[in-house]
């Protein structure tokens, strides 16, 4: 059963709080929220909203856009994992000597993946062995 009850934090009427409570309070509080690169990022963004004078919204909004930036990167690994494809294949690894008909420039366009964007199809054809399946 999950820990229901929060770390105990202080008003600001209470009394100043030292830094080892504060940062107990922010370690357990990043792990309930799940965020552990916020975690990560709150002493030196602390720090550095301190030399650049940020006000409190600036510093939170630094903090949680670190978080969301490691959620949507690891988010992308971990479907990857999900899907369990055989093998990881980039456009940069393509072995391009088999491809006729289609220019660096055109595999460097569909690297884009502009025709998405577009609502456009990319249809590969040719015989085995050519990299379609790759693409």
């Amino acid at each position: 059963m999950p820990r229901t009850t929060s770390a105990p934090v202080e008003s600001a009427a209470a009394g100043r709080r030292t830094g080892s409570q504060t940062a107990a309070d922010l370690a357990f509080l990043a792990r309930a929220m799940k965020a552990p690169a916020l975690l990560d990022a709150a002493d030196r963004l602390a720090e550095r909203a301190r030399q650049e004078s940020w006000t409190h919204a600036e510093y939170l909004v630094a903090c949680l856009q670190r978080e969301v930036s490691a959620r949507e990167s690891h988010g992308g690994e971990a479907r990857v994992r999900a899907a369990r494809f055989p093998a990881i294949k980039t456009i940069e690894e393509l072995d391009v000597t088999h491809l006729r008909g289609l220019t660096r420039q055109q595999l460097a366009h569909l690297g884009t993946l502009d025709f998405i964007a577009g609502k456009e199809n990319a249809v590969f054809l040719g015989p085995p062995g050519t990299g379609k399946t790759h693409l």
